[in-house]
């Protein structure tokens, strides 16, 4: 199944130039399958032989926005870009896919623990939920990055309370403020965690346009949006 291209608008003179490579590497990158390609793939099996393990594998995937989607389209148009279970690993591919700040509108890039899916819909995740964090465009792939970073590094984890786990982690590029979104298994146990001041510890210059937890039960139908 080929991904979808992210389109990039151009600009004018120099920056048009700059702007034309941008989109050549998100079309490179994100318009056939594997998403990131047989060459890339290739180094980053390579850079597993030595790399340092994570606690566990993390998926990245990527989708569209699409109302009025049913969760099995939804799904079937959800694109696994790749599955990491080192630092080494990790870094190879969030250094060559476009960052969050060069992504067009109405896409999301999830990181997700192991290989399950970014569905509020999976059996794993029904009584889980999500922390949720606005912010300005500007602070978007910073915050991405810490996030992710943080994730990864099971750095959650001294945040939550026993028997919860933080299992992804998404961004999400809206026409106002982007959503960036921490998921956890447990929504019981969310009011418990000290995971909103984990966060403005990891960004502590970044202002949030608004922050609140939302469990997966309170999607009206599991709305898409």
């Amino acid at each position: 199944m080929s991904s979808a291209p992210v389109n990039v608008p151009k600009k004018s003179g120099e920056q048009q130039q700059q702007q034309q490579q941008l989109i050549n590497k998100s079309e490179d990158a994100l318009s056939r399958s594997p998403v990131i390609g047989r060459e890339m793939v290739d180094s980053i099996e390579n850079d597993q032989e030595v790399g340092v393990p994570l606690q566990t594998p993390w998926t990245f995937w990527l989708d569209k926005a699409i109302s009025g989607t049913t969760t099995e389209e939804y799904k079937a148009n959800l694109k696994k870009i790749y599955t990491v279970n080192t630092v080494q690993k990790f870094w190879a591919v969030f250094n060559h896919i476009p960052s969050a700040s060069e992504i067009q509108e109405r896409y999301s890039y999830h990181l997700m623990r192991d290989e399950r899916y970014p569905l509020w819909e999976e059996p794993f995740h029904q009584k889980g939920g999500t922390w949720r964090f606005k912010c300005h465009k500007n602070d978007t792939a910073k915050v991405w990055k810490e996030v992710v970073v943080a994730a990864i590094g099971e750095q959650f984890s001294e945040c939550l309370a026993e028997d919860d786990e933080v299992c992804g982690v998404t961004v999400s590029i809206r026409d106002r403020d982007d959503l960036i979104q921490i998921w956890n298994t447990s929504a019981e146990l969310a009011p418990k965690a000290k995971l909103l001041e984990k966060v403005h510890s990891l960004v502590p210059e970044i202002k949030f346009v608004a922050e609140f937890y939302k469990p997966h039960q309170s999607h009206h139908a599991y709305n898409r949006h």
